[in-house]
């Protein structure tokens, strides 16, 4: 699955990379579901903030689907649509897996990067959902109490998983689809078919990882020292997965 990322490249930088605007742009080191978080749509000039949570349209009540399988996406009820009409690229420049520790402690949080933090882009869907809410007030002419709805449309989104690389089937058993640039356009605006193609995982050619603090399980800590390495008990696992092993 993918629970955590992180956004903290520049914003000339993210701006250079998805030839969109980022106008709200500030460094995040623990992106968390439930957040209002940038993703790039099709033909947009600017990012669009939305929430990481995905709710359909129709529901009665917030779903919050942080992911979505890629095996079902195009079946799913919850999902189809959107899969089908509203693709979306959610950037980032790396994200957090957790592993089981020796003794069933604690689990053990890694970051997984591309080589030098480049930013990349996750296969995303997104969805607007109204939430009817209840508002009470002074009744004008009864002096008393009175309920009014309301309604507010929210921006929602999904990031599509996979099964997992072999770097990343020693963290978890699902990834992140992570989506080649060259591809990014199909992505948004190529079939269905074309989109199923690109749900495959991605080589671990040029990826990397590293334990980091469990300071990253609150999404209240949000700093530059989250991503700093940290020892672990698991020796065997690669630093770089071609280049050194501990």
């Amino acid at each position: 699955m993918c629970g955590r990322y992180t956004l903290f490249t520049p914003r000339s930088e993210l701006e250079a990379r998805f030839g969109v605007g980022f106008p709200d742009h500030e460094p995040q080191y623990n992106c968390a579901p439930g957040q209002t978080l940038p993703v790039v749509t099709s033909d947009a000039t600017e990012s669009t903030a939305m929430k990481w949570g995905f709710t359909p349209s129709w529901a009665d009540e917030g779903f919050d689907l942080i992911n979505a399988r890629a095996e079902t996406v195009a079946e799913k009820r919850s999902f189809t649509d959107a899969f089908s009409r509203r693709r979306c690229l959610v950037p980032a420049d790396g994200f957090y897996e957790w592993t089981d520790q020796e003794g069933g402690s604690q689990s053990q949080p890694y970051r997984v990067a591309l080589e030098e933090n480049r930013p990349f882009a996750m296969a995303g869907i997104h969805e607007q959902w109204t939430l009817e809410t209840t508002q009470t007030g002074l009744g004008s002419f009864a002096g008393g109490d009175t309920a009014s709805a309301e309604e507010a449309t929210i921006d929602t989104y999904a990031i599509l998983t996979t099964e997992p690389n072999d770097l990343i089937e020693q963290l978890h058993h699902r990834m992140a689809v992570i989506l080649d640039p060259a591809d990014e356009k199909t992505w948004l605006n190529g079939s269905e078919d074309e989109a199923l193609d690109l749900l495959a995982p991605r080589s671990d050619e040029d990826m990397q990882t590293h334990p980091v603090s469990t300071r990253v399980n609150s999404p209240s800590n949000d700093d530059p020292s989250l991503i700093n390495p940290v020892e672990s008990w698991v020796s065997r696992l690669r630093v770089c997965c071609h280049d050194s092993c501990w």
